[in-house]
């Protein structure tokens, strides 16, 4: 197709072209990605504040997990729709909506005496939160020049490494002294003073506007963009992904206060750090586009590599500290396939109208990825013992290494078609 075709020329277009093109407004751009942290602010308080929710509020076991896991549900079924929906309403609409709705949802939250009120609003802040995220990334795309567009998504991708990261970390400190109804306020106040930073900074930015596009009909684009190999392949290798991250951070927790008998303080900043060490992988990989290393390459290498190093952290033999610091490790270094995989959106898409639509796509994937990587590792470790989960880290991680050879063959295969 020859948007595709057109994109990967201007990746290999030399700099100096380039530089003759207008200048990314990185304050605007840096703004958006903020805008996308603290929305994953709001997945991030919830870890940390369950024991508290529960004593406070006598919430079951079950309820706990789902108050953990509503929001990954929400992406997971509608994140292609409500990115279609903001492009026919307008991106920065949807970005003021979303916020607006995060900072409503979670001030309600944090009075309610119900799990199951407070459930309900957990699929409302759901709904705020992916509105933000799957409305910024075409924005991006728009706002940045050829030369910077690989650096500006790479930046994007760390979205929820640092928000959630960031988060997770103030509700920890904050539950040293006070009950979880302050981390979702202290959600909130974050939500709202960046609403009325978006309004403040966003409202007479032209180049935010819609643009006038011939739309078909939703589900027509839907269909299109699911049914196209390049969306579809970044969907999955994000999926898998996702898969194999959040069972390894999900279970760190148990490891500390089982295996090394860390308090469960402790044990959760210890999780926020290696949450947060994402970020450096997502930036690393920006880093390394904008010096023309393929894509193919950086996630192969990382996706192969790190199939080793999370099979460690499970396999009987490794010294509990080790695991640890293997975990460290895996989420540094496996940061780089979001990277890549976001800038590798614009290039994929069947149409620059759809770029959003792809990027919901990702979204349903990856928090698909999220939600099944957890429950398939407890019941592999329920059957084997702990070993056993090293048999899903690994074939996650191939699929995500087959999915990037894919994305490979199809570039190539478009470029000199």
């Amino acid at each position: 197709m020859e948007w595709l075709h057109t994109h990967l020329l201007s990746e290999r277009r030399p700099r100096r072209k380039q530089a003759l093109s207008k200048r990314t407004p990185w304050d605007l751009v840096g703004l958006l990605i903020l805008a996308g942290m603290v929305a994953a602010f709001h997945v991030g308080k919830a870890p940390p504040a369950l024991p508290s929710i529960r004593d406070d509020l006598g919430a079951g076991l079950r309820q706990s997990g789902w108050l953990l896991s509503i929001i990954n549900l929400v992406t997971a079924a509608a994140g292609m729709a409500i990115a279609l929906t903001a492009d026919r309403l307008g991106h920065r609409r949807l970005i003021l909506f979303g916020t607006g709705l995060c900072l409503a949802t979670s001030l309600l939250g944090g009075a309610v005496g119900s799990p199951q009120v407070l459930l309900g609003l957990r699929v409302l802040e759901g709904l705020g939160f992916i509105t933000v995220v799957v409305a910024i990334p075409p924005l991006v795309v728009r706002l940045a020049t050829p030369a910077d567009l690989r650096l500006a998504l790479a930046a994007w991708s760390t979205y929820m490494p640092a928000g959630a990261g960031v988060m997770m970390l103030i509700s920890a400190l904050a539950l040293l002294e006070l009950s979880w109804r302050w981390v979702w306020w202290i959600a909130a106040a974050a939500s709202g003073a960046m609403l009325l930073a978006l309004l403040l900074r966003t409202t007479r930015r032209h180049e935010l506007d819609p643009i006038a596009a011939t739309r078909r009909p939703i589900l027509a684009e839907m269909a299109e963009v699911a049914t196209s190999g390049g969306p579809l392949a970044i969907g999955i290798c994000f999926g898998a992904y996702s898969c194999c991250w959040f069972a390894i951070v999900g279970f760190l927790p148990t490891l500390q206060v089982e295996r090394l008998h860390f308090t469960q303080e402790t044990a959760a900043l210890v999780t926020t750090l290696v949450t947060m060490v994402n970020i450096g992988g997502n930036l690393l990989a920006g880093w390394l586009l904008q010096r023309r290393v393929p894509r193919v390459v950086i996630i192969v290498a990382a996706t192969v590599s790190m199939a080793v190093c999370a099979s460690a952290i499970f396999i009987d033999g490794v010294p509990d500290l080790a695991r640890l610091v293997l975990a460290g490790v895996y989420s540094a270094v496996i940061g780089v396939v979001p990277g890549c995989l976001f800038t590798a959106v614009p290039v994929h898409a069947p149409r620059p109208q759809l770029i959003g639509a792809a990027t919901g796509l990702l979204m349903q994937v990856s928090n698909f990825g999220a939600l099944i990587g957890p429950p398939i590792t407890a019941a592999l470790v329920s059957a084997g013992g702990w070993p056993a989960a090293a048999w899903m880290t690994s074939i996650a991680l191939g699929i995500a290494a087959l999915a990037g050879l894919f994305l490979h063959w199809r570039e190539r295969r478009r470029l000199w078609s």
